[in-house]
């Protein structure tokens, strides 16, 4: 294998499910194109980006996944735009490459999987939705 494969094929994400009062997140790899669920965020503004920072320094992913929702017939709504903002404040803070996924019925999903932590188990559905996508193309 080649080297830029191998560096992609190891490629470690930390993935978001975005929510006004909470976020959940999640952490996967290109590898084996799984995502476990972490922990859900229950904070605001400067305490939101100061947990997210604890967990990039923790995990060290190279890459970031961020859900953004739309609504069943794909138009933006409210949230789809907060959860870009979000997506593009990641960027801009930690300098990592954020990449967003359609989210639509992840956390109705991982509600009727039973999980406990239904933000991170949604953030974890949006990571191995995203590293699906990502592994066919070219």
């Amino acid at each position: 294998m080649s080297g830029p494969a191998r560096s992609t094929a190891l490629q470690s994400f930390l993935s978001f499910d975005f929510g006004i009062k909470r976020v959940g997140v999640a952490s996967g790899n290109a590898l084996t194109r799984t995502a476990t669920p972490l922990t859900t965020i229950a904070a605001e503004g400067e305490a939101r980006f100061d947990a997210v920072g604890r967990l990039l320094r923790e995990w060290q992913p190279d890459a970031l996944v961020v859900g953004v929702p739309y609504h069943p017939d794909g138009a933006p709504h409210d949230n789809t735009r907060r959860a870009q903002r979000f997506a593009r404040q990641l960027a801009g803070r930690f300098g990592l490459p954020v990449h967003e996924v359609d989210e639509r019925y992840t956390t109705t999903e991982a509600h009727a999987l039973g999980a406990a932590d239904a933000d991170a188990a949604a953030a974890a559905l949006i990571l191995e939705q995203y590293l699906r996508e990502s592994s066919t193309d070219p």
